[in-house]
């Protein structure tokens, strides 16, 4: 249990890492929580400082998530355990210590961290993410509907015990959560679609 813990540990610090904020900074020297919506996340990232840096920080945010649960899974593959590491990245990187808890919004670190747990059903919701971005445009809408479909998929593909199914169910809730000011501009009609105004 000394292992797990430690582990579990492990998945919040690395979580808690904030790879939009260091490249933001290294690349621009602006603070990515001054810029665009504030998040900081790979969104926002790739607003304040181009789609290099907005690919680099999804990737390594979807990697750190992978890892965390990853770790997990090699030393104690019980499902309890695994959940365990799965919300522990997910909330480091959403209330990160180091800037003050206000972190992302936990999307790529949450895909990377289902991606382990269960492949075919985080590829499935890539497959939702994908469409409703292609249809409405909205980066958040396309995240909140993909992130909401994981538990929903997860139960038709995988048939998981409940103790993961509870779990995955919680990390999406939270996920959902921190994109509460993109649903209250969604609902305004305020939200920003992609295209060319979304980089400024």
């Amino acid at each position: 249990m000394t292992v797990e813990l430690a582990i579990v540990a492990f998945a919040y610090f690395v979580g808690s890492i904030p790879f939009a904020y260091i490249f933001v900074r290294y690349v621009t020297g602006r603070d990515v929580r001054r810029e665009g919506s504030g998040n900081v996340g790979a969104t926002n990232a790739l607003r304040s400082a181009g789609w290099r840096v907005g690919v680099t920080v999804t990737i390594l945010d979807i990697a750190k998530g992978s890892l965390a649960v990853w770790a997990m899974m090699v030393f104690n593959p019980e499902s309890a355990w695994l959940a365990a590491a799965m919300l522990a990245v997910v909330v480091g990187h959403c209330f990160p210590p180091w800037l003050l808890f206000r972190g992302g919004k936990g999307v790529a670190t949450g895909f990377g961290a289902f991606l382990v747990i269960a492949p075919l059903s985080a590829v499935a919701a890539l497959g939702v993410w994908v469409v409703m971005l292609a249809v409405f445009r909205w980066v958040s809408l396309a995240s909140m509907t993909a992130t909401a479909s994981f538990p929903v998929l997860i139960q038709l593909v995988d048939h998981p015990d409940w103790v993961t199914l509870a779990s995955v169910a919680a990390a999406a809730i939270l996920i959902i959560l921190r994109h509460h000011s993109n649903i209250r501009n969604l609902v305004t009609g305020n939200e920003q679609r992609l295209g060319p105004g979304f980089w400024r």
